[in-house]
This record gives structure tokens, C-alpha cells and sequence, in this order.
């Protein structure tokens, strides 16, 4: 019932369910206790309400932000508590005395404190508010960027700013209570002038050197530092917030190559959500910014994602635009006709080609680069099962499976999850399978977003887990060492304490000018947080023992380190299972659709070597013999050949072959662009630097 009325509310837990339930009951019981009246009742009421809004609005709730829309917005919430709170003093018979008109006066004058406050603010955020925002580029030595405000002014300032009512309220309440105006003209006093200050402290950042310069001045030292800087690969890419993972994946790859990198967003939000990275980022909300950039010098631009502001990027004919995508997968995203648009479509393996070729959408064969998954790189590959507590392993060790299936997407398809037909088989399956083997169970994070079915069935799961691993805690075949693992769990406190210090240190501002003017990442820094994310790693592995069955949410430990410390996974049509095809392990599928084994097969090449699953999940016994014993592993062949179909070689590595792609491509690049510039001076007619500019020139087109 609890987790119902948390979905209904659109609340991320009980706690912030719990607040903005007191909050919606305190106001009904505020104006009771103003008609009563009662004071000590009236400020028990308030103080509740005063609490919860500002927990949820810390918390960031999305209940708060939509009471807005109803007409129940901060302001309003604030000036029924003090009309209220007038309404108690008329109550009380104190209408005709002189802290009854001293409240009236307080709070007008306080709310046309309001007025000023937000125009202030609104100006100095747009002031602020840059045509381009940057990380990793020197723009500090360019353009004077200056300080935001200090002491958090800016932040949730509408907030912070009503709050200073809190002074008046309390001290009207004390008058009420002992009889004197004094200590209600003293909170008066506080109040307006807290909130005169706050406007005061304000006015410097609307004018003088306390603005940033303008739009022509910021994006002329962008083009002076791309001059310099000369990028020759951009990575483009524009998205909405949840789809920042589709460039985070690219981010290592782009540090890897050869040539001078640069990334491209086009949406602030996907900046916010970018993760830690030395290549130079530019964000570009406007088209024609975007189009009236020096990008002379880039050769290779890849694309990510088909979205439709890629065509900002596509019209330039001095690069050649690539299809890189975010995922090997036979959805049909894989194959989207849109991909023909660019000059060349890579794929990881022949698989990419193949799909192309099939769905014949008029993305031509010659037009198609094998180039590997460089982000695979981190997945090793599989060296056997340890044995289980039948073979003496003094610690319980057993081999771990991994279930980790995938949401249920937009549409609802049943058959796009396991989660709610065969989720819970297949975990009640694993948990009890004899010999024993652990089960970490790794959700996809848009697991119920769409389907409240999905939710549930995740909730049930996780129980399920839960109730396992505390069977198995109780089972004297399973032995741990408390000493390892309390070591291991002082281990991730310090680790996690240091790299809170590194980013804390060197971290994102909230002001995007300051980001902008700042985030020039500090590469020593860079690298000891990437030095202590692996030794977070393996401390938590280490803090739980080897047989611990686990339920594993959040961004970390990520999928791969999963991959890493599993013998098999259980998953669903989707690009992970691309991925753990690179560990070379078993792995099964389930056909949630109900096709049947062939025709599951037919249809998704990443499932020839895996056991099909039914949502009864009986084959499972399959798997774990694959993976307790090699002789009854009769895929293994099967999952060698299809790793070199769907990923490529091992050798180059992928990395390797990426790189080559990138420099093969951009001599085809200077190729025609010679060629152009030959026929130009041959014929009097523009260059190809003159009709990139002209191009660039003409207005944005969707």
C-alpha cells in the first residue's frame, strides 16, 4: 500500500511521502488552530509545515514542483500561513492592537520585497547564463568570466528568501502569547531587514564587472580557442537528461584516439549529466552558434544517436559524419534508416553489417566499417567457476550468476522483459539450485518506470534475494572472515572520503559561467579518481563474503565489474547481452515473447549461443551445468564464433581498429576537400571552406 501511494504521489521514498503528507494535513490543521484559536497549537501546525516543504524541497520532490500547476505554489503556500496566522490574532481578540496592523504591514511590505528579489535574480541568471558552456576549455585567459554571488544566494533563492518570514511568524506568535508587541516588532524588524539585505547584497552582480561578457565576446574567445586548439574528431551529440549514458559510453574512446578530440552537446542538461573527462567539451544549445563555429579543422564527426539537430552538424561538407550508435543490439534501432544520412556506418562485427543488409533501409555495404567496442575493453574474459562448498572451498565459494534484465521499455511489450513473466522463476530457480551458486541481481534503473507490474515484480525479487542471502548467512557450509570484510568496508569509507574530496575540490559549480571559466580538469586529480573508482572495486567485493547473494542498484558497481566478478548471466534481448558475449562466459536468454526457441534465434543473432529460456525458466539446469562443468558446456564453440561475428577480432585490438577507421576517414575528408578546392580555383567558383562558411551563414533548419 505504502509503495502505491509512493508512485501515486511521484515521491522517491517514504520519508519524502511521510513529508508531504504532514505538509498537505498541517495547513487544514493550521487554520483550525487559528479558529480555535490556539497558539501552541498554531505554531506546532506551522513548524510541521515549515519542516516538510523544506525537506521535499531539498530533496528536489516532485510532488512540490507540481503544486504549482494546481495554484499551490511556494508563495502561495507562505502567504496562507501568515494570513492564517492574521486570522489567529483576530481570533484572539487582538485586532485592535498594534501587532495585529504591525503583521498586516510586515507581511505586505515582505511580499513587496518579493517583486525586486525575483527580478534581481531572474536578471542576474540570465546575465549569467552564457551562449556556450564548457568543460576542459581555456577560456579563463580569453574572457573575464566573474564570480556568481556568494553564500549560495542564487541557489533555490525563492525559497531561501520566504523563509525569512520565519523571524516575523515567531516573533508575532511570542506577542500573542505574553501579552507585549515587543518581541513580534523585533521579528518584524529581522524579517524586512534580512530581506532588504538579501535584495541589497544582489544589485552589485546586475552591473558593472560583475557581469559576464556578452554572447559575441564569449562565442569570438570560443572560436579563438578552437583556432588554437585546431580539433580534428568531434563526438556530437544532443539528447534528453536520461539519455546522457549514450555519450558517457564514448567518453574513454574519445581520450584514446589519435587525433585532437572534442565533444559536442547541444543540451545543458546532458552537460550536468556528463560524466568526469579530460577531452574539451562545448555545449551549444543554439543552432546558429553552433553553425557560425571555426570547426575548419575537424575532419570526423560522430554521431552517437538519430536525433533531428544532428542535421546542424551533417550540412557541413568538410567532415564526413559516422553513425556510431550507442549499443550492438537486433533492436531495431540498430538499423534505423535515418543512418543513411551519414557517409559511413560503423558496427562492432559482421553481425552490424548483416542486420543493415537484411533490413535493407538503403545504407549501402561499402558504406559500413567494422570497428569493434572499444568500451568493451574493461570485460575479462572468463578463466572457470570456482567450485562450491561440495568441493571444499574453505570460504563457500560457488560459482555467481548474474540476472540482469532489462526494463520494459515505452511500449509495455511484455515480451521486451523477463522481469514480470519469468523474473521470479528464474531467481527462486538460482537460490535454490544444488550445488549452490550466488545470484547478484542488477536491475536495468528504468526497471518500473512505465509498468507498475514491473515495479512489483522488482520488488518481489529483491525479497526474494534478501530472504536468500539471509538463509544462506545461517547455513554452516558457508564460512566468511568478519576481519577481511570489516577491513574491506574501512577500505571503502576511506576510498570513498578521498574521491569526495578530489571532486568536492575540483567539482562542478552550480553557476555555469563559473563551470564554464573553472572546468579545466586537473588530469593528476582525473587519474587518482580513476585510480580509487578500481580500488572501490575490489574493496566492495571484498566486503561481503564470496557466496553473499546480492541485489545490486545504482551506478555503482557498474555492469561491467558485475560481468567481471560472475561465471554466467540470465538476461534479456538487449545490448547487454552483446557485451557479456565479450567475456566469452555462458549465458542464457529469456524469450519473454513466447517465439519459440528457432525463432527467437532467427530473430536475434546475440542468442545462437546462449540457453533460451522459457518463462518457466526449467532450462536453467543447462546453464549451470555449462558452468560447473566445461565438458557439459556444448555452446562454448558456439560463443567463440559469435563473439568474432557480433564484436570482431580480438586482434587488433578494438581500440586499434577504431582509430584506423578515424584516420582512414579523414584522409577520404582532405581527399574531397582537395578536390573541391581544385575544381574551384580551376572553375572561379567557391572552396570548400568558402561554401562551409556560406552554409554555416544560412538559418537553422529542423
Amino acid at each position: 500500500m505504502i509503495s502505491t501511494a509512493i508512485r501515486v504521489a511521484r515521491v522517491g521514498s517514504a520519508a519524502e511521502l511521510a513529508a508531504a503528507i504532514l505538509m498537505m494535513l498541517g495547513f487544514p490543521a493550521i487554520m483550525v488552530a487559528a479558529l480555535v484559536p490556539s497558539v501552541y497549537a498554531f505554531a506546532a501546525a506551522a513548524a510541521v509545515t515549515y519542516l516538510a516543504d523544506h525537506y521535499l524541497h531539498r530533496k528536489g520532490s516532485y510532488l512540490v514542483n507540481r503544486l504549482s500547476k494546481v495554484r499551490a505554489g511556494l508563495s502561495i503556500r507562505f502567504l496562507i500561513r501568515e494570513l492564517l496566522l492574521i486570522l489567529l490574532l483576530a481570533r484572539l481578540d487582538l485586532a485592535n492592537n498594534l501587532i495585529y496592523y504591525g503583521a498586516i504591514g510586515c507581511f505586505i511590505a515582505f511580499y513587496g520585497l518579493q517583486a525586486p528579489h525575483g527580478a534581481v535574480v531572474t536578471l542576474i541568471r540570465n546575465r549569467r547564463r552564457l551562449p556556450v558552456a564548457t568543460r576542459n576549455v581555456d577560456l579563463k585567459s580569453r574572457i573575464n568570466i566573474p564570480d556568481a554571488p556568494r553564500l549560495g544566494l542564487l541557489d533555490r533563492s525563492a525559497e531561501k528568501m520566504l523563509h525569512l518570514d520565519l523571524a516575523a511568524v515567531v516573533g508575532i506568535l511570542i506577542s500573542a502569547v505574553a501579552g507585549s508587541s515587543v518581541a513580534g516588532f523585533v521579528g518584524i524588524g529581522i524579517t524586512l531587514g534580512l530581506g532588504s539585505l538579501y535584495v541589497l547584497a544582489l544589485v552589485p552582480y546586475v552591473r558593472g564587472r560583475k557581469i559576464p561578457p556578452n554572447a559575441d565576446k564569449v562565442l569570438e574567445a570560443v572560436d579563438d580557442w578552437l583556432h588554437e586548439y585546431k580539433p580534428q574528431t568531434v563526438l556530437y551529440f544532443s539528447g534528453s537528461k536520461d539519455s546522457a549514458y549514450q555519450v558517457n559510453m564514448w567518453l574513454e574512446t574519445m581520450e584514446q584516439l589519435d587525433s585532437r578530440p572534442l565533444i559536442i552537446l547541444r543540451e545543458r542538461i546532458i552537460l550536468q549529466n556528463l560524466a568526469p573527462t579530460t577531452v574539451p567539451v562545448i555545449c551549444v544549445p543554439g543552432g546558429v552558434h553552433l553553425m557560425n563555429m571555426d570547426l575548419s579543422t575537424v575532419r570526423v564527426a560522430l554521431y552517437a544517436a538519430n536525433v533531428g539537430k544532428n542535421i546542424h552538424l551533417l550540412r557541413v561538407p568538410t567532415m564526413k559524419h559516422v553513425f556510431i550508435g550507442h549499443g550492438d543490439s537486433d533492436k531495431l534501432a540498430s538499423v534505423n534508416p535515418f543512418s543513411k544520412a551519414y557517409d559511413e556506418v560503423w558496427t562492432a562485427g559482421r553481425a552490424g553489417r548483416d542486420r543493415y543488409a537484411i533490413a535493407d533501409v538503403g545504407v549501402r555495404d561499402e558504406d559500413i566499417v567494422e570497428v569493434g567496442r572499444p568500451q568493451l575493453a574493461p570485460i575479462q574474459a572468463w578463466e572457470g567457476a570456482p567450485e562450491g562448498p561440495r568441493g571444499g572451498a574453505a570460504d563457500g565459494r560457488c560459482p555467481t550468476v548474474l540476472y540482469a534484465p532489462t526494463w520494459e521499455g515505452w511500449d509495455g511489450d511484455p515480451g521486451n522483459t523477463s522481469i514480470m513473466l519469468a523474473g521470479e522463476n528464474i531467481v527462486k530457480k538460482l537460490v535454490k539450485a544444488d550445488p549452490p551458486v550466488r545470484v547478484l541481481y542488477k536491475p536495468h534503473p528504468f526497471t518500473g518506470t512505465v509498468l507498475p507490474k514491473a515495479a512489483a515484480a522488482h520488488r518481489r525479487i529483491v525479497a526474494l534475494v534478501e530472504a536468500a542471502a539471509a538463509e544462506r548467512a545461517a547455513d554452516s557450509r558457508f564460512t566468511s572472515d568478519p576481519a577481511e570484510q570489516e577491513k574491506a568496508k574501512a577500505d571503502l569509507v576511506r576510498i570513498e572520503a578521498r574521491i569526495a574530496e578530489l571532486v568536492g575540490t575540483g567539482g562542478e559549480r552550480a553557476d555555469e559561467a563559473e563551470a564554464t571559466r573553472d572546468g579545466v580538469v586537473d588530469v593528476a586529480r582525473y587519474e587518482e579518481v580513476a585510480r580509487l573508482r578500481g580500488e572501490w572495486n575490489e574493496a566492495y567485493w571484498r566486503s561481503f563474503p564470496a557466496w553473499e547473494h546480492r541485489v545490486i542498484e545504482g551506478a555503482e558497481p557498474r555492469l561491467y565489474d558485475c560481468f567481471n566478478v560472475s561465471d554466467a548471466m540470465v538476461s534479456d534481448i538487449s545490448s547487454v547481452v552483446s557485451d557479456f558475449i565479450a567475456s566469452g562466459k555462458p549465458y542464457a536468454v529469456t524469450d519473454s515473447a513466447g517465439l519459440g526457441v528457432e525463432e527467437f534465434k532467427r530473430q536475434n543473432t546475440a542468442v545462437r549461443a546462449a540457453v533460451i529460456l522459457s518463462t518457466s525458466a526449467k532450462e536453467l539446469g543447462t546453464l549451470l551445468d555449462a558452468v560447473r562443468d566445461p565438458a557439459a558446456d556444448a555452446l562454448a564453440k558456439d560463443r567463440k564464433e559469435l563473439k568474432k561475428y557480433l564484436l570482431g577480432p580480438d586482434d587488433p585490438t578494438s581500440i586499434q581498429q577504431f582509430n584506423t577507421a578515424v584516420a582512414n576517414l579523414a584522409l577520404k575528408a582532405d581527399s574531397r576537400n582537395r578536390g573541391q578546392e581544385s575544381r574551384a580555383a580551376a572553375a572561379g567558383t567557391p572552396g570548400a571552406d568558402e561554401l562551409s562558411d556560406a552554409l554555416s551563414a544560412q538559418p537553422p533548419t529542423a
